[in-house]
């Protein structure tokens, strides 16, 4: 970024600040690479950028947790760039190390600063450590799936944990990095799990929860089995140390995590990082704060924390060595990691200027990355909401994508309440806002914005901005769901209202999400907030993957669907408005039923016409299709995307309740 660049932004965001805040916009900023640490052949240099500390220092110790420092270094200021620099002509591989500040007249906290990069058992002290030791063999020619379009996407998002640690999921690194690098894994079964049931199901990407370092989990007593999803940072450069097996080892967390990366990659497969800048697990005790206190968190008037993630505090990407540090992690994950997208929570919090500076310096390094994120925050922010990178601002950003709450909620119904029905379970008067989802947000003649539920107004320019799925890990997954909105109906209904779903989600243009295990119908016993539920709850069941075969089978055919047709992903909203004709239907006397064509070998397809029909009704519905030569690709529950179903003629044909219909002619 030019100077000018960060003087515009100064001079536009100052005045959103609060009066607390507005001391730290003339804090000199350090755009350098060699905070905090740097090992050469000269030695050992350490940078720490603190412009108000009174003084500095750095500890050295030789282990991890405990004992004293063997030496400290008194670092010397610099006034210009607001770091403090000390350096030892030894090369300190194997050492560990904390900085401490003086502030107020008081030694804070050590800290092993804001850009660790390894780290001792849980996190409290840096380690010096060799990365290019850590690289398992090959990694120098190890990449990720090459992505033209971003709606060729297909997301799995998934947690560690809940993918291995079930008894039955047959991997021997349960709830490890590891467990992605085991193929051959079967259920008892003898049905494919992890890795290979990734590539049977047909998914090109795992969006992995929180995968660096987070707070609540004790890396010195994992016999006690703690769970949670790790949206509570605590060293945002280094893997958490309870997916690796040696917690202890500074290298043995990075290898690993690198060994699950190839692998996936190895078997085509991408890998899309969670990561959570918008908050620090701790407030005053954060790593930010014990180094530059104040600075990287935006506060009220009063000075207490602003707090628009609803978890105690927010960052404040909009100070400028904020911004470079979350544009310059995301780069390290990319380059050192080979991450090939990133999913930002409460992206909202972040502010535009910020992520497309993310978009666009990682498509410098790998033009396939994918960057989306939650076009929202879970409360109020100083930032203004022209500033923030909301849902309703997508079309400001370049090279990033939103997820649809508004194809979730028609879809499935409100996420807020449990029993609320939606299109695809018999809830009418939603048929315009899945149409929104259809669309992916474009602006289409056919679609009237005024009766959108979640949107008002056709907020993306690009399918390319959009994500759409029905359940995530968040809230309760989509199984739990229709189990207590359907509640009294047979599980057989609930069924193919998932399959319908799913269905609506894979065909509307965007990039589809999946939660892992909804293929075989996996619930997490009705916990909708099961972020530190226990596996009992969270793991994935691969028995289903035998009861619930039916069910993985129509999945795989969603996902050969969407691989193989291109008119199911177009990437401008031209092509959206063009290719894609609704069927009027009055949605008063008809309710819950959508149907509309893809035309013309949209998106270059070999089908020159594809019609799709969706019911959701409770009771079967008929509609009236035109004379033609067509190949049932779904009807009923089953899908056949190569070989179909079967021939229609035209004329009628009745769908199922909660089924979905796709016709497909080639002339």
């Amino acid at each position: 970024m030019t100077a000018t660049l960060m003087l515009a932004s100064v001079c536009t965001t100052a005045s959103a600040r609060s009066s607390y805040d507005e001391q730290f916009v003339s804090y000199p900023v350090y755009s350098g690479d060699d905070l905090e640490l740097t090992v050469s052949p000269e030695g050992t240099a350490f940078r720490l950028w603190s412009p108000k500390a009174e003084a500095a220092r750095v500890n050295i110790y030789n282990h991890g947790k405990g004992g004293k420092p063997v030496e400290v270094f008194n670092m010397e200021f610099h006034p210009d760039n607001g770091t403090w620099t000390a350096s030892t002509p030894e090369q300190l591989y194997g050492k560990y190390y904390t900085f401490q500040i003086l502030h107020n007249g008081k030694w804070l906290d050590e800290t092993p600063g804001i850009w660790a990069k390894a780290v001792g058992i849980n996190g409290k002290r840096a380690a010096i450590i060799d990365l290019s030791a850590t690289n398992p063999e090959g990694w120098k020619d190890d990449k990720g799936p090459k992505v033209d379009n971003f709606t060729d996407v297909i997301l799995y998002e998934m947690h560690h944990r809940d993918l291995s640690m079930h008894p039955s999921s047959g991997v021997s690194n349960k709830g490890k990095f590891l467990a992605l690098t085991e193929e051959g894994t079967i259920s008892p079964d003898s049905l494919a799990t992890g890795i290979d049931h990734l590539k049977e199901l047909g998914i090109t990407h795992v969006h992995i929860l929180p995968s660096y370092d987070y707070n609540s989990i004790d890396e010195e007593n994992l016999q006690f089995n703690n769970y949670n999803w790790g949206y509570d940072p605590l060293n945002y450069n280094v893997p958490e140390g309870s997916y690796s097996t040696n917690p202890s080892d500074p290298a043995t967390r990075i290898r690993e995590m690198k060994e699950m990366i190839k692998t996936l990659h190895d078997n085509g497969i991408g890998v899309v990082m969670d990561v959570v800048y918008n908050h620090t697990a701790d407030n005053d005790n954060s790593n930010f704060e014990l180094t530059a206190p104040g600075y990287f968190h935006r506060h009220r008037d009063d000075g207490s924390y602003s707090d628009a993630s609803g978890c105690g505090n927010e960052t404040a990407s909009d100070l400028q060595q904020m911004q470079d540090f979350i544009v310059n992690s995301v780069k390290y994950w990319a380059q050192e990691y080979h991450i090939d997208g990133f999913r930002f929570d409460l992206m909202a919090i972040h502010d535009i200027e910020t992520m497309n500076r993310v978009a666009a310096e990682l498509k410098e390094i790998n033009p396939s990355i994918f960057v989306y994120g939650e076009g929202w925050t879970a409360g109020d922010s100083p930032l203004p909401v022209e500033q923030r990178a909301l849902k309703e601002n997508v079309a400001k950003m370049s090279g990033i994508a939103v997820f649809s709450d508004d194809l979730r909620d028609a879809v499935k119904g409100h996420y807020t309440d449990a029993s609320d029905r939606g299109f695809a379970t018999g809830k009418p008067g939603l048929e315009e806002t899945v149409k929104i989802g259809i669309v992916a947000a474009t602006a289409h003649p056919q679609v009237d914005y005024s009766k959108g539920n979640n949107s008002r107004f056709a907020y993306a320019s690009s399918p390319e901005m959009i994500v759409n799925y029905v359940s995530c890990h968040d809230d309760l997954s989509l199984t739990d769901k229709l189990k207590k909105s359907m509640a009294g109906l047979p599980e057989k209904d609930m069924l193919e209202a998932a399959k319908l779903a799913q269905t609506i989600v894979f065909t509307s243009q965007g990039t589809p999400f999946i939660f892992a295990g909804e293929e075989i119908w996996r619930d997490k016993k009705g916990v909708h907030n099961s972020y530190k539920s226990p596996d009992t709850v969270n793991a994935i069941d691969w028995r289903n993957k035998e009861v619930y075969a039916d069910q993985f089978a129509y999945y795989q055919g969603l996902t050969e669907l969407r691989r193989n047709h291109p008119a199911f992903r177009l990437t401008t909203a031209d092509e959206i408005a063009r290719h894609l004709v609704f069927d009027e239907i009055d949605s008063e006397k008809t309710p819950n039923l959508i149907s509309y064509s893809l035309k013309d070998n949209a998106g270059g397809d070999s089908w020159k016409e594809i019609k799709v029909v969706f019911n959701g009704a409770s009771e079967p519905q008929e509609v009236k299709i035109a004379k033609g030569k067509w190949m049932i690709v779904a009807r009923d529950g089953k899908i056949s995307p190569a070989e179909g179903l079967g021939q229609f003629k035209g004329g009628k044909i009745t769908l199922a309740p909660y089924s979905a219909l796709i016709l497909a002619k080639e002339k």
